[in-house]
Order: structure tokens, then C-alpha cells, then sequence
């Protein structure tokens, strides 16, 4: 099984039906608050691969909701920088295993890396509900706010 650095916002609902899933798969998740991170834009950037700087954004921040950013108009050093500034504006998670970094939680991309099969019978019921929620985006309903989380 899989050593998991996990990035994410603490106490977010989609974070923990994803740190859920991993677990009843057997991995070790090691959750770390991406907001409080010290991040640097080399670091950051390790995380995005090859996908266009619009996916690197999560679509949920205030900012983006807002109009204020627009993910679609930024190139990659603006990106990084406004990441750097403000946290919240990544996409979560941001996954680490081994030397291989992700972004975001395709479950058939995970499964396919890492295996997101249940372990044992009494955790199958909760893996097969999770994996069929959409676990990519934000789970808070129609207020992106986040502000219970602040």
C-alpha cells in the first residue's frame, strides 16, 4: 500500500471522503494543511504536470467565484505567484506518493496509480458509495464561501 502525502483545506467534506477512500484502501494518508505550507513556486508548480494553468485553479475560491481571477487569462508565473499569496486559490488536493506529485482526485487516474479497491468486506459498502460521488469537486453546496473553515 501507498504512503500519501495529502494536501488539502482542513475540514473539508470532500477532503475527508477522499482521505476516506484511500484509507479503506489500505494507504497510509498523511494529511497536511496546504494552507499553512510553506510553499515555493518551484515546489507548487511540481504538482501541475503537463495541464493547462486553468486546471491548477480550484474553481470554488472566492476569488474565482467572484470573477476577480480568472484561471483561463493567467499565465503560469502569475499563477504560481497568486497560489503563493493565497492559498486557497489551489486546487485540492494536491497528492505526493514516492517522487510522483497530482493534483485533484480523478478517482479512475487514482485507481489506476495507486489501487482504490476496499482492503475488506466491512469497508466496501463506504468505498463503493464514495467512489460514486463526485469527489473532484467541492462538496459545500451552493455557498463557496468557505468561511466556516477559516
Amino acid at each position: 500500500m501507498a504512503k500519501v502525502i495529502f494536501y488539502s483545506k482542513p475540514g473539508c467534506k470532500g477532503g475527508t471522503k477522499q482521505k476516506v477512500l484511500l484509507t479503506a484502501a489500505g494507504h497510509e494518508v498523511i494529511p497536511q494543511n496546504l494552507l499553512k505550507e510553506p510553499w515555493t513556486a518551484e515546489r507548487l508548480r511540481s504538482f501541475f504536470g503537463d495541464r493547462p494553468v486553468a486546471e491548477w485553479f480550484n474553481l470554488s475560491a472566492p476569488k474565482v467565484k467572484s470573477g476577480e481571477v480568472l484561471p483561463e487569462k493567467v499565465d503560469e508565473q502569475t499563477a504560481l505567484a497568486l497560489m503563493l499569496k493565497e492559498p486557497l486559490l489551489i486546487r485540492r488536493p494536491l497528492l505526493e506518493i514516492g517522487d510522483r506529485r497530482e493534483v485533484g482526485f480523478d478517482v479512475q487516474k487514482i485507481d489506476a496509480w495507486i489501487g482504490l479497491q476496499a482492503v475488506d468486506e466491512s469497508l466496501q459498502e463506504i468505498s463503493d458509495k464514495l467512489m460514486n460521488q463526485d469527489l473532484q469537486n467541492c462538496s459545500h453546496g451552493k455557498d463557496h464561501s468557505h468561511q466556516q473553515h477559516k
